[in-house]
């Protein structure tokens, strides 16, 4: 599923009225699409009440109820403001609607409408479109209340009303729909975190916006799905062997966090690398050896407190020489000593790199990342990304979106912005949005298990975007997998790790549990 800003649908929308498609047919197209999507959720129940506002989508609302009302459904509209405050092709569409046209134009309306709302058997909210740029206030926010209070079952037209389509964060107030009908392409904002709880059910209708529209500003945002990434997965031909599969070394752990290095290494083994080797200070070397018995292990020089140490930079370089992927950071711990190895390791490795937990932190507020020499996939959690672009957590949070592009952009690399809906980011602006996942992965390991997954697909030599789509799905998927069978509570990263190779085998073939259940409807064809 592709996605879009809010500012470039309506490109797409100019772009086809200045095509030869008149505007006021993509709104008969798109209140066909509604009923729809209406008919295929609710049925033919009646009666339906629309709410409708004085801009395009009340236009579209007001196609909805003709159409309804030339299918015998009963149906009634409610209008925020008056007849002749309605312009344009929304104004045709009023003017082509033959029922009664009920307004609210101040308070004392609002308990005619809440008791309509009452007995309504589906609310439309065609209120507020795409175009809403400020808060909610007033008027039109005690009438987005009153549809809320109402609890019936509600059918937002394009998006619901109040929710912010680039952010997906309500915008004052907002509608809470059951399902919601929007129109050419989803938009970012029903996608993310909290749109997708308003949303509900997102069906995309095809208002006939025809592929050249979008040649000028192609949609750079996709939803994964795991026909997509199943693309990115290598194949494997029976004259194969292990040096086909690549080579990962993992620069990871330190007293007290063997166990992030241990999990990153089992990761990457059960994701199809070749061969694993693990470096640990030497201290610890014995306490991790053997316990992931399919990894080799290597001594990095000894720092304090059990850290791991730059030592003898010729004896870096010969761990990395013959790697063809490289995964840093879980569990190393910080200190000048991890600090200057973390350095010497970034500007000095050539092949794709796998930065994640404290080999972030150690890069954070230096442009050590623009001096790569190779392919590099970050993997910050929101406190990790406000340090690595030096702004506070809140606004990372309160656009993800800009600020996975933003780093990307900067520093050159690949960013998995991890959370809900972990966001993917290149640095051609790119953007992939993970459907998969649930609260149960807020627990320690699961971001270890991920490097190693994506450091075992940079091995086999899928690129570093791809990689980062592939292996955030591949994560996800399996920890969806393992809470279906055994709930979300207690969920820890080595039950998701036990769970890459069924998920990888459907991805592959014949699926063994649903990978597709993202709470996306399908493109209306």
């Amino acid at each position: 599923m592709r996605v879009v800003t809010a500012a470039q649908m309506r490109a797409y929308d100019r772009w086809t009225i200045e095509h030869g498609t008149p505007g006021a047919v993509l709104m008969e197209r798109a209140g066909a699409g509604v009923v729809r999507v209406l008919r295929e959720h609710f049925g033919r129940r009646g009666p339906v009440v629309v709410c409708c506002g004085k801009g395009n989508n009340g236009g579209d609302g007001f196609v909805v109820a003709r159409l309804l009302a030339r299918a015998k459904v009963p149906v009634e509209v409610w209008l925020v403001g008056r007849p002749e405050e309605v312009r344009g092709d929304a104004a045709l569409m009023l003017r082509k609607w033959k029922g009664r046209t009920e307004t609210v134009t101040d308070a004392s309306r609002l308990p005619a409408l809440r008791q309509r709302l009452a007995g309504a058997a589906v609310v439309v909210d065609a209120l507020l479109g795409t175009g809403l740029d400020k808060p909610v206030a007033g008027l039109m926010a005690e009438v987005v209340d009153a549809i809320t209070m109402a609890l019936r079952p509600v059918l937002a037209v394009d998006v619901p009303s109040g929710l912010s389509a680039d952010s997906g964060r309500p915008l004052g107030v907002a509608v809470q729909a059951n399902v919601t009908a929007t129109f050419g392409l989803a938009k970012l904002g029903q996608v993310l975190h909290p749109g997708v709880q308003h949303c509900g059910a997102l069906e995309v209708v095809d208002i006939g916006i025809p592929e050249a529209a979008f040649a000028a500003d192609p949609p750079w945002g996709v939803v994964l799905d795991a026909d997509m990434v199943a693309n990115s997965l290598p194949p494997r031909r029976p004259e194969d062997h292990k040096g086909t599969f690549g080579h990962v070394l993992i620069v990871a752990g330190s007293r007290g966090k063997t166990g992030a290095a241990l999990l990153a290494a089992e990761a990457c083994t059960r994701s199809g690398a070749g061969l694993t080797t693990l470096a640990v200070p030497a201290a610890l070397q014995p306490v991790v050896e053997g316990h992931v018995p399919e990894a080799m292990t290597e001594p990095l020089a000894d720092g304090p407190d059990g850290t791991a140490a730059l030592g003898e930079p010729a004896a870096v370089d010969r761990l990395l020489a013959s790697r063809t992927a490289v995964v840093c950071g879980p569990g190393l711990g910080l200190n000048q000593a991890t600090r200057a190895l973390v350095a010497h390791l970034v500007r000095g490795c050539r092949a794709p790199l796998v930065l994640d937990a404290d080999g972030l932190n150690a890069v954070a507020g230096t442009a050590l990342l623009r001096e790569r020499p190779g392919p590099t996939i970050v993997t910050p959690h929101p406190g990790e990304m406000s340090r690595l672009l030096g702004s506070p957590t809140a606004d990372v949070q309160a656009d993800r979106v800009a600020a996975a592009r933003g780093l990307a952009r900067r520093d050159g690399v690949v960013v998995v912005l991890k959370g809900a809906r972990t966001l993917i980011a290149d640095p051609d602006g790119r953007l992939a949005i993970c459907p998969a996942g649930n609260p149960g992965m807020a627990s320690g390991g699961m971001g270890d298990a991920l490097s190693g997954i994506l450091g075992a697909l940079l091995a086999q030599h899928v690129p570093a975007f791809d990689a980062a789509c592939l292996g955030v799905f591949v994560h996800a998927a399996a920890a969806d997998a393992q809470a279906e069978q055994g709930g979300q509570v207690g969920l820890v990263a080595s039950d998701v790790i036990r769970a890459i190779r069924p998920t990888l085998a459907a991805l592959q073939g014949g699926p063994p549990f649903d990978l597709d259940d993202d709470g996306l409807g399908d493109e209306d064809d």
